[in-house]
């Protein structure tokens, strides 16, 4: 098939939405499809099948956006058009601008097109210190249905829990295919052999991967350090880059007997880490799905997760050992504990949970996307009884 795959944000591989997409297109072109991306990555200027949009100008909030990492796209009618023109289907990852320039697009062409949702109402709340409100995070889900998702054919999932969300905040009429991103256990499985580094010899080390930000609330595992009986032997490693970065090495250099490792790790060495650490800590408060916590149990590291009911990660505890209140660092110190207490139990749960991970393999979650394209073509009919409601019940 000839596939367009759009795009608001790529660039550098720092966060999973951006991986997401470029384990996709990267999955289907080995498929054999030919595929065309529309983004707004310079760097990918001249190269075949790109077709790159302008970067959205945010004025005085550039060095804020830069600061999260990723680069942002604004649509160009014309470049779209030329991507999407001869495509036989169109997959377009988020709900921003050139996400909804194509969507528009391919209705008026009568051109099949899915999405991804990749993004909570809470990611976009947080940059207005609106998190925490129902009513603007409702409100969030009215409008990218209003100006997006009514337009697509069918949405990608990556969990049941944020299609349940998505379904109660009136995004439902396209079809719902739920499918998890992946975990490439070629990369990230229990078997593989590391040596811990001499510096982190007579440590307890806990790890924790992803994006450093407000909703990943990675203090309270600080926190949470700070009240453990074993304080003095714990060490932190954070494996990731983000907005809270400074703030999070002051607090930890400030306030924990070992100074945290905070820093960007490359997939073979976080696949290192992951081995030679003794527990994983997932703090998020708000996730649709974590790749990074999927990768640590696919390791074998046992975790203790965040029990908030925003995050589809708290579905991963298979033990209540594995599970804290995300509201209290004392709670999860005690999990903590436990753990540090009760070795053979962590060798019994680190099989466990690396048997659960297979189910994630990214190879058959690639397969299940590419039969989703297939069969989202092959019964499109350019009919959406949904935009005839006045009202969406």
């Amino acid at each position: 098939m000839k596939i367009t795959v759009v795009t608001d944000v790529l660039g550098e591989a720092n966060n999973g939405t951006t991986l997401a997409a470029l384990n996709l297109i990267n999955s289907l072109k080995s498929k054999g499809h030919e595929v065309k991306v529309v983004c707004p990555d310079r760097l990918k200027i001249g190269e075949e099948g790109y077709y790159v949009v302008p970067q959205f100008d945010f004025g005085i909030f550039n060095s804020y956006v830069k600061k999260n990492g990723v680069v942002v796209a604004k649509a160009n009618r014309e470049t779209i058009e030329e991507a999407c023109k001869d495509a036989d289907i169109v997959h377009s990852i988020l709900p921003f601008s050139i996400g909804i320039a194509t969507a528009k697009y391919c209705n008026e062409k009568h051109i099949p097109i899915t999405s991804g949702f990749h993004a909570q109402a809470e990611n976009i709340t947080s940059h207005i210190f609106s998190m925490n409100s129902k009513f603007a995070n409702r409100y969030v889900y009215h409008i990218l249905w209003k100006r997006y998702y009514k337009y697509v054919d069918a949405i990608h999932f990556p969990t049941q829990f944020i299609c349940d969300i998505a379904t109660a905040n009136g995004i439902k009429g396209p079809k719902p295919y739920v499918i998890s991103n992946g975990v490439q256990l070629s990369l990230f499985n229990l078997d593989k052999k590391v040596k811990r580094p001499p510096y982190l010899k007579d440590k307890f080390v806990i790890l924790m991967s992803g994006r450093l930000s407000k909703e990943k609330n990675q203090k309270m595992l600080f926190k949470a350090v700070q009240k453990s009986k074993y304080k003095d032997s714990i060490q932190v490693v954070l494996a990731g880059d983000g907005p809270r970065k400074k703030c999070l090495f002051e607090y930890g250099v400030k306030h924990l007997a070992n100074a945290p490792i905070i820093r960007s790790f490359p997939h073979e060495e976080l696949n290192e880490a992951l081995h030679y650490a003794d527990l994983y800590v997932h703090t998020s408060t708000i996730e649709i799905e974590a790749i990074s916590c999927l990768e640590a149990l696919a390791c074998g590291l046992v975790p203790v997760i965040a029990n908030s009911s925003r995050s589809a990660t708290s579905k991963f505890s298979l033990r209540p050992e594995s599970s804290y209140n995300y509201l209290s660092a004392k709670d999860l110190a005690k999990k903590i504990d436990w753990w540090i207490e009760h070795p053979e139990e962590r060798k019994k749960a680190s099989v466990e949970y690396a048997e659960y991970a297979k189910q994630f393999d990214f190879n058959k979650c690639m397969d299940r996307m590419e039969q989703m394209l297939i069969e989202v073509k092959k019964n499109y009919t350019g009919e959406k009884p949904w935009l005839n409601k006045k009202k969406r019940k």
